[in-house]
C-alpha cells in the first residue's frame, strides 16, 4: 500500500536537544535515546486507521503529535524508520459498510485515499512502510501457527450456532520476562475487563481459558470476507495480531517507541506486545507513547452522535490546512480536549501574526527564538509552550535594522516548517 508524498524538510543549522518522551508503561519521561547513542536510528510504530470516517480531528490529532516526534529525532540527526498499518479488515469496517450499503472494499479504499490527502495538506511526514491489514494475512496465519503449536493458543469450539474454529491468545500462558498482562497499562483486572467490553473484546466468549483471552483467527462465517489460513482453516485476523505482526517484520525487536491514541493502551497496545513477545520472547517497543482524546464543544466525538469534525471538510470550506495543524499543536499531546470554532478563529489569526512578523525578524532574532523552540520540544514534546515562544516573538517590536531581517525571516520560516511542520509561505 502506498502512503502519500513526502514533503521537503529543511535542515537548519545549530544542535538539537535529545528528547525526553512520556512512557505510558513506566509512567514517566524517558530519554528516546542514551547519550551515546544520540544519532542511532529511531523507530516508530504508529496505529493507523479503520478507514471507515477519516480523518476525524482525533486521527489528525494523533497523527500530527506523531509527526512532531518524528520532526524532532530528525532534528537532533537521527534517522527515523516509521511504520504505520491501516486496518483495512475489521468488525466496525465492516459493519459501517453493510448499514451504509457501500462494498467494505470500496469504503476502505475511498477513506484511506482521503486520510492521504488530509495527511498531505496538514504536511505530515508519511511512513516509509504503510501496510494494510489485508496484505498481512500471509504473514501472520504462520506466526499464529506457531502460538497454538506451542501451546500459547487455542480453538473455541462453536455455540448458539457459532463454528468451531476460532483462535485465541492464552494470555496467563504466554507472560515471560519480556511481556505479561499490565506491562503496558498497569490497569487492574476490573480495569481491563471494563475496556476489554468497550474496545472489540469479548469477554463472556464461551470456552475461553480467561475472559481476557484476545482473538487471533476469526474462522469464517457466511456473507464475511474470508482468506486462507492453512491449519486454521479459512478466516480473517483479529485486531491485536496485525500489528504485531507488521512491527515485527519491518522494525527493531524492540523498537524505539510505540504509539497512538490513549484508547489504544489495552486492550490493542497491551496484546500486541503480549503476541510479540510471546513469539520471540522480547518486548516490542522500548516507550510506548499515546496521545489524548478529542471531543466537540464538551462532547465525545463520534460518528454515532454526529459530531465528527473532519479535516476534509474544514479544507472544502476554505480554511487553511496550516491554520488547522496550529490548532491541533496548540494543545499538548497528552491531554484531552475539545475542538471549538473560538479554538480554529484564534489558530487562523495566530498564523496571520505570525507572517506578519516573519519578514521583521534579524537573523540573531531568528537563531533564539529556534533555540527556545527546540527547548521546549525536547522536554515531552511541549508544542503549546513552542507557539507561546512564537507568539511572544510576534508581540514584541522588531530588533533595531541591522540588515539581515530578509536572511532571518526565510531562516525562521524554514526553521517553523522544519520543527513544527508549520509552512507559512
Amino acid at each position: 500500500m502506498l502512503a502519500w508524498p513526502a514533503p521537503t524538510i529543511p535542515h537548519i543549522p545549530g544542535n538539537a536537544p535529545i528528547l525526553e518522551i512520556h512512557d505510558t508503561a513506566t509512567d514517566r519521561l524517558v530519554n528516546t535515546a542514551a547519550a551515546d547513542q544520540a544519532n542511532a536510528p529511531a523507530s516508530m510504530y504508529v496505529c493507523g486507521i479503520t478507514p471507515y470516517d477519516a480523518t476525524h480531528m482525533g486521527h489528525a490529532a494523533t497523527y500530527v503529535a506523531f509527526d512532531l516526534l518524528q520532526r524532532t529525532w530528525r532534528d537532533a540527526g537521527r534517522a527515523v524508520n516509521y511504520v504505520q498499518n491501516v486496518t483495512d479488515i475489521d468488525d466496525p469496517l465492516l459493519e459501517r459498510a453493510a448499514a451504509t450499503g457501500v462494498d467494505w472494499v470500496a469504503l476502505a479504499e475511498e477513506q484511506t485515499d482521503l486520510f492521504r490527502a488530509d495527511m498531505e495538506a496538514l504536511n505530515v511526514i508519511p511512513p516509509q512502510e504503510y501496510i494494510g491489514a489485508v496484505e498481512s494475512i500471509s504473514w501472520l496465519v504462520p506466526l499464529v501457527e506457531k502460538l497454538v503449536a506451542k501451546d500459547l493458543a487455542y480453538l473455541v469450539p462453536g455455540e448458539n450456532g457459532e463454528p468451531d474454529g476460532d483462535i485465541y491468545f492464552d494470555s496467563v500462558a504466554a507472560s515471560n520476562e519480556a511481556w505479561k498482562l499490565g506491562t503496558v497499562s498497569g490497569y487492574d483486572r476490573e480495569t481491563m475487563l471494563g475496556f476489554f467490553s468497550e474496545r472489540g473484546g469479548d469477554p463472556q466468549r464461551p470456552g475461553k481459558r480467561d475472559a481476557l483471552d484476545p482473538l487471533l483467527w476469526r474462522v469464517a462465517r457466511i456473507g464475511e470476507p474470508r482468506w486462507h489460513g492453512a491449519s486454521l482453516g479459512e478466516g480473517r485476523p483479529g485486531w491485536h495480531i496485525e500489528c504485531s505482526v507488521i512491527a515485527r517484520r519491518f522494525l527493531p525487536a524492540p523498537f524505539t517507541v510505540q504509539g497512538g491514541g490513549s484508547d489504544l493502551i489495552f486492550p490493542h497496545h497491551e496484546f500486541s506486545a503480549g503476541h510479540a513477545a510471546a513469539l520471540d520472547g522480547k518486548a516490542l517497543a522500548e516507550s510506548y507513547v499515546h496521545t489524548g482524546m478529542v471531543g466537540l464543544d464538551g462532547e465525545k466525538m463520534s460518528k454515532s452522535l454526529g459530531n465528527l469534525v473532519l479535516v476534509s471538510k474544514l479544507r472544502a470550506a476554505g480554511v487553511e490546512p496550516v491554520a488547522i495543524r496550529t490548532v491541533l499543536l496548540g494543545q499538548h499531546y497528552r491531554s484531552d480536549w475539545f475542538w471549538t470554532d473560538e479554538l480554529l478563529a484564534e489558530g487562523q489569526n495566530r498564523v496571520q501574526r505570525w507572517r506578519k512578523r516573519l519578514p521583521t525578524t534579524s537573523l540573531a532574532e531568528a537563531t533564539a527564538v529556534i533555540s527556545r523552540i527546540r527547548a521546549k520540544l525536547a522536554t515531552d514534546l511541549n508544542a503549546p509552550a513552542a507557539l507561546a515562544v512564537l507568539d511572544a516573538y510576534a508581540a514584541q517590536e522588531p530588533d533595531t535594522l541591522d540588515g539581515s531581517e530578509s536572511e532571518g525571516g526565510i531562516l525562521l520560516s524554514e526553521a517553523l516548517d522544519a520543527l513544527l511542520g508549520l509552512k507559512l509561505g
